[in-house]
Parts: structure tokens; C-alpha cells; sequence
């Protein structure tokens, strides 16, 4: 009953607002897995499977998404792993107010060392942080195929993040990042085998550094040339106005 009643909640809270996206904070003191937080949730509802862990806006709280067949929820551990609390935590300064806008400097980011997908050469250019183990960045794969499909003035340059609570995701990200392969990447998302890693993992260690400077914990994140960010999945029109700036 109380997983039904959290999953009727709408995820209102600011990591990604309503919209979906994968996360990996962690700290040094505190860790929950996967597998932890699905025998906590196992205990008042044997259905519900774990798709996200993070740190809740409230400290002292992990943030655990879940999906029990058709519906999605959040719950709350505490650190302590003794409490479980179902409900939204809501900043109270927040009330009211539309979620604030967050912007980057673009010109931080790499472009040579991204997976492009699109044309090179493309008046548009949109980063996107991506987890080929992360589902909404699967879902996102799509929908940027979608907006690419109709227009050709749009490329995502794609930039391989691993987050700690995807286990397989780090050498799946060495692999594409050894090839640059787009192919490799939709061979991911797909759940087909990659092949072993041909090289160092240099790129995914300047991957994951560069996302901790621009302060991205969770997948996927976009980013426009202008700077300015969007976290989670979006349909491809609601994508394609958002890249020009609608």
C-alpha cells in the first residue's frame, strides 16, 4: 500500500524535476546498492525493481526511483538503512516558483574526444552525457534518432559517463570510447555483447572528470551551445523546440 500511494506521487523534487534520468551520487561515508535497495523495497513490494539510486535533495536520505509495472514512484532510505519513507521531499523556498533554469560554460567541453551522432558539420551541435546501462538514456538514444531523421542541421555530440550504480557500464563505456563507435553504443543499448576494451581508460577517467566539473551526477544530460541544461528524457518535438531554444 505505501509503495501504490508513493508511486501515485509525481516526482517533483529538483534533481530532474518530472522527467527521467539516471543519477550515480555517491559519498565516501555512505553507499547503497542496487542490490541493497531492492531487498529494502522487496519488503512491502516484491514487484518493484530499483531503476535509479542517488542522494536525496535532504541530507541524509538516498532517493531510490522505482517501478512496479506500469507505475513509477520514489521512496527514501536513510542513511542508516532503517527507515524507508514514501512521499516527495519539496524544498519549501521552492513553492511556487518554476524550477530554475541551469546553464554551463560549453566551451569546457571536448567536442574531438565525443561520439558523434548526426553531421559534423551541422549548424547545431547539443552534448549529450550519456550511461549505455542507464534505461531513460536508451530511451533518449531514440528520440535523438527521431530529431535527426528530420533534420539535418542537428548533431549530438555524445559524451560516454559511467555512473557507479551500473556495474557493467564502465568497460561497456571503454570499449565504445576505444572505437568512437556509434555502432558499439546502439549494440549497448540493444544488450548485445561489446567487445573487450583495445585500449586504456583514459577517456572514460576524462569522461567522468569532466562531468564532475560541470557538476552532472546523472544521465542523460544535455547541454546547448548556449550553455544551458536539460536533464532527463524528452519526446523528439519537445527535444528538437528545446534545441532552438523554444
Amino acid at each position: 500500500m505505501i509503495l501504490g500511494l508513493a508511486l501515485l506521487v509525481p516526482f517533483t523534487t529538483n534533481a530532474f524535476s518530472s522527467h527521467e534520468g539516471c543519477a550515480g551520487n555517491c559519498i565516501d561515508c555512505h553507499k547503497l546498492e542496487k542490490k541493497e535497495a531492492e531487498e529494502i523495497i522487496k519488503k512491502i513490494a516484491p514487484n518493484g525493481q530499483v531503476t535509479e539510486i542517488k542522494l536525496s535533495p535532504a541530507k541524509g536520505l538516498w532517493q531510490i526511483e522505482v517501478e512496479a509495472g506500469d507505475k513509477r514512484g520514489t521512496l527514501y532510505v536513510d542513511f542508516s538503512k532503517k527507515y524507508l519513507i514514501a512521499g516527495q521531499i519539496v524544498p519549501i523556498d521552492t513553492i511556487g516558483k518554476p524550477a530554475p533554469e541551469r546553464k554551463v560554460d560549453f566551451s569546457q567541453i571536448p567536442l574531438k574526444d565525443a561520439v558523434v551522432m548526426g553531421p559534423k558539420k551541422a549548424k547545431k551541435k547539443v552534448v549529450v552525457f550519456t550511461d549505455p546501462d542507464c534505461p531513460y538514456c536508451r530511451k533518449l538514444h531514440e528520440e535523438m534518432k527521431q530529431v535527426l531523421a528530420k533534420r539535418k542541421d542537428v548533431a549530438f555530440y555524445i559524451v560516454l559517463f559511467p555512473l557507479e550504480m551500473h556495474k557493467d557500464a564502465y568497460k561497456k563505456v571503454q570499449a565504445i570510447l576505444c572505437e568512437k563507435s556509434l555502432t558499439l553504443l546502439d549494440d549497448a543499448f540493444a544488450g548485445k555483447p561489446l567487445p573487450e576494451p583495445k585500449c586504456s581508460n583514459e577517456a572514460v577517467e576524462k569522461n567522468k572528470a569532466l562531468a564532475k566539473q560541470l557538476q552532472f551526477s546523472g544521465t542523460p544530460t544535455l547541454v546547448r551551445e548556449d550553455g544551458m541544461v536539460l536533464s532527463g528524457t524528452r519526446p523528439a518535438d519537445v527535444l528538437s523546440d528545446w534545441i532552438d531554444g523554444k
